[in-house]
């Protein structure tokens, strides 16, 4: 099948691109590097014709309240695209608990984006991932100083990129949901213990104080970004992957 992957040149949408390529599908990577302007519509039609799936792993330039509008007319865009090229398919990829973190300005677009996709003129599907491992340099910078990592004790349950991808090309393969697939890693941490614990491994010596205020998360209440019961659990442990990504 021809799929056409909106984001195609980032983390998980280049690694869709070569998974689906290498299942011997037809995946034509879309972001504005060729030619495709998801907000103003340019090259959509010109990247979906013939597409039988597309799969929408594009991700807002910020993450504050502009990534409403960015959802918003990017995902409205796209369907009204993909309905005059006939597609039968829309896969977009969220977040376990989005739906759950209205204090998020990124969440909050994310479920915008969600609902826009569920009320739209093509049968869908949504997969919901947890955090990924490789988002946590991130997390550790964006409350750190020279000496501590501010984290507040939220239970997370972090993937790997790799396993994310296997699940949206799987999804993307088969028929339609009609719903959410959630998928997660296979272990639930504190986020102060995990930055502990990816700082240990990169022998890196600040020192990680626990601070429920400190942070995007700050906003997260209870475990609502970890899985769920019905979830797919993905095999590869963080304690594995930061062991073999460390220097």
């Amino acid at each position: 099948m021809r799929v056409t992957v909106v984001g195609g040149t980032g983390l998980i949408g280049s690694q869709v691109v070569q998974k689906l390529t290498e299942a011997g599908h037809q995946a034509v990577p879309a972001a504005p590097s060729t030619g495709v302007d998801l907000l103003t519509g340019e090259g959509l039609d010109q990247a979906l014709e013939g597409t039988d799936v597309v799969v929408n792993v594009a991700n807002s330039p910020t993450f504050d309240a502009a990534s409403l509008d960015f959802f918003r007319t990017s995902t409205t865009n796209l369907l009204a695209a993909g309905q005059r090229a006939g597609v039968g398919h829309q896969v977009v990829l969220s977040i376990v608990g989005v739906d759950q973190v209205p204090g998020l300005d990124y969440y909050r677009a994310k479920t915008l984006e969600e609902d826009l996709l569920r009320h739209g003129p093509t049968p869908y599907s949504i997969v919901r991932a947890t955090q990924f491992f490789e988002f946590m340099d991130a997390v550790l910078a964006d409350t750190a100083d020279d000496g501590t990592v501010r984290l507040p004790a939220i239970p997370i349950q972090p993937i790997a990129a790799k396993d994310v991808v296997n699940e949206v090309v799987e999804v993307a393969t088969g028929a339609p949901l009609r719903g959410i697939r959630n998928v997660a890693g296979p272990d639930v941490f504190r986020l102060d213990e995990l930055g502990r614990m990816t700082l240990a491994a990169r022998h890196d010596n600040r020192t990680v104080v626990t601070d429920d205020q400190a942070g995007m998360f700050a906003t997260v209440t209870g475990d609502v970004i970890t899985a769920g019961s019905d979830a797919h659990l993905a095999p590869t442990h963080y304690q594995d992957w930061i062991q073999a990504s460390a220097p």
